[in-house]
């Protein structure tokens, strides 16, 4: 088990130009990180291939493992073309986490404004010929693929089982977020349970959670159902973050935890300390 940190959790730093990527690289070791999950926010690598290059060479210098690429994606398209476009798009990533080293390689999938089941059933073979297209695609670089319980529409633990057994390919799997689930109004230990099997990485993410009769003010957001979120440090917040994590360990899971943060302190003392909380009860669990 290797416990590092996504870029993502630096935006607010990288995107004011506090720091870059390379920057964050050697932050992450600094603070005693193992990995590194790069996902292109505040930074662009199909506009700047060099960058590739040497993300890749200050990872390897400073020994921190590239565990993860994570992009946006949505196969949900007005017209076929648009959709075969989109495919070749997400391709055109699956590249750039071959030149990153990376052997795994998360893509979202669909966006819906309205993300009934209705409409679920109805997209999910359109939508898994693509992730199908593209995990074999990736195959022939020994990159795995994989969806995000993420985005409200491919959120819940049982819609993600359904991509991945649609799509019913070796190569493609989940990364698996176990704060994500609150965002459709599920709980963590429960949707973790279900759903590790099926990863091929995880996220660690930690939530605030009060009631949709207890308006709590800015800086919250709304669930499924109307409940309010806020982000928190990793074992900070309102998720059982030690029985999460000893469901992981008992499963046997040896891979990547990834930490990912987006509350309201500064980013790079929630990452720190979020990091730091996680090795904690790694090893007192």
């Amino acid at each position: 088990m290797k416990i590092g940190l996504s870029t993502y959790s630096l935006y607010s730093a990288i995107s004011s130009g506090e720091m870059s990527v390379l920057d964050a690289i050697d932050w992450i070791v600094e603070q005693g990180g193992e990995h590194v999950e790069i996902v292109p926010l505040g930074f662009n690598l199909s506009e700047n291939p060099e960058l590739i290059t040497q993300i890749r060479e200050r990872a390897k210098a400073v020994g921190l493992d590239i565990s993860n690429y994570a992009i946006g994606a949505n196969f949900i398209q007005p017209n076929e073309k648009a959709y075969q476009q989109e495919i070749e798009r997400v391709k055109k990533e699956v590249d750039i986490a071959h030149a990153l080293g990376a052997k795994r390689m998360r893509h979202d999938v669909a966006s819906r404004p309205e993300p009934t089941m209705q409409h679920f059933m109805q997209d999910l073979p359109m939508l898994a010929e693509a992730c199908r297209q593209i995990a074999d695609y990736a195959a022939g670089f020994g990159i795995t693929t994989s969806v995000e319980n993420h985005g409200y529409y491919i959120q819940a633990s049982d819609r993600v089982q359904a991509l991945i057994h649609a799509v019913d390919h070796p190569n493609f799997k989940t990364t698996l977020d176990v704060g994500n689930f609150m965002c459709v109004d599920e709980e963590s230990v429960s949707a973790v349970k279900k759903n590790l099997s099926f990863a091929s990485m995880v996220h660690l993410k930690d939530f605030y959670l009060r009631p949709s009769y207890q308006p709590p003010g800015e800086g919250w957001f709304k669930t499924a159902s109307g409940n309010y979120l806020r982000g928190a440090i990793v074992g900070q917040g309102d998720i059982d973050m030690w029985q999460v994590l000893r469901v992981i360990k008992e499963s046997g899971y040896d891979g990547y935890l990834s930490i990912e943060f987006e509350g309201m302190e500064d980013c790079k003392k929630g990452s720190r300390i979020g990091m730091d909380n996680a090795r904690r009860i790694w090893n007192e669990i």
